[in-house]
């Protein structure tokens, strides 16, 4: 649609065009939400089928990144104002991250179907309080940037800290299992990737966080944020970069 096109009417327009890029975006990132959650409930279990339904799941997340690219494209026909393009930029980098983190999603589920109920139970509780803080980021800054709620996003990006400061810990748990016990190291190997990607998780909504605050404030400084993944320091080598 250009300028020119006898269904573009104005202002009124792109507004709508705005609203169905936001609330697409969001869907969008509620499924990659779902998707987590039902690889997290996998984890421990023995169920290829659920864990094929996972990974198959995350070609519609890939659809809706498809879907808001054409949108994208639509609303810059629009010849949009500062803030417009603003709203564009953000939902053209939020969504980059929406479809990594299905990726992981359906990377969680895969291992899934390896691990079985092999892997120490203790090991696969503390990954789910990780996953369960990293879904609730992702929900919350989902919500956030609905609502262009820039001190909220704010508040996400700084609670990243609580997944940072989990996974060193069951960073260096799994390694002194892979220590302890030769026979652990295959399952260990495959929580090891699965806790880089939920880890990975968090950092992806913190940049959808400093996204929303860049739709808000645009190139207004951001806050000093702290980091605590120390697990680079645990002795692990190249292990410590595991993306999955």
């Amino acid at each position: 649609m250009t300028l020119n096109d006898p269904r573009y009417d104005g202002p009124q327009m792109a507004d709508e065009e705005q609203q169905r890029l936001l609330d697409e975006t969001v869907r969008m990132g509620e499924l990659a939400a779902t998707q987590l959650e039902a690889a997290l409930g996998l984890l421990g279990s023995d169920d290829p089928a659920a864990a094929q339904r996972i990974i198959a799941g995350d070609g519609a997340i890939d659809a809706l990144e498809q879907q808001i690219s054409h949108d994208v494209m639509r609303l810059a026909l629009h010849g949009p104002m500062a803030r417009d393009l603003r709203g564009i930029l953000a939902a053209i980098r939020i969504t980059s991250d929406i479809e990594r983190i299905g990726d992981f999603a359906a990377n969680i589920a895969k291992r899934s179907t390896v691990l079985g109920i092999t892997p120490p139970l203790l090991r696969i509780t503390a990954l789910h309080a990780i996953g369960t803080l990293a879904v609730d980021q992702l929900r919350q800054v989902l919500a956030a940037y609905r609502d262009h709620d820039a001190a909220s996003a704010l508040r996400v990006r700084e609670r990243d800290v609580a997944i940072d400061t989990a996974y060193t810990r069951v960073f260096g748990d799994l390694l002194e299992d892979m220590r302890t016990d030769p026979y652990a190291v295959p399952a260990c190997t495959h929580l090891l990737f699965i806790a880089k990607n939920l880890e990975r998780i968090g950092d992806h909504a913190t940049n959808i966080a400093e996204n929303v605050w860049f739709l808000v404030h645009g190139d207004d400084p951001l806050p000093p944020r702290e980091k605590r993944d120390h697990s680079s320091t645990l002795g692990a080598g190249s292990a410590g970069n595991l993306a999955g």
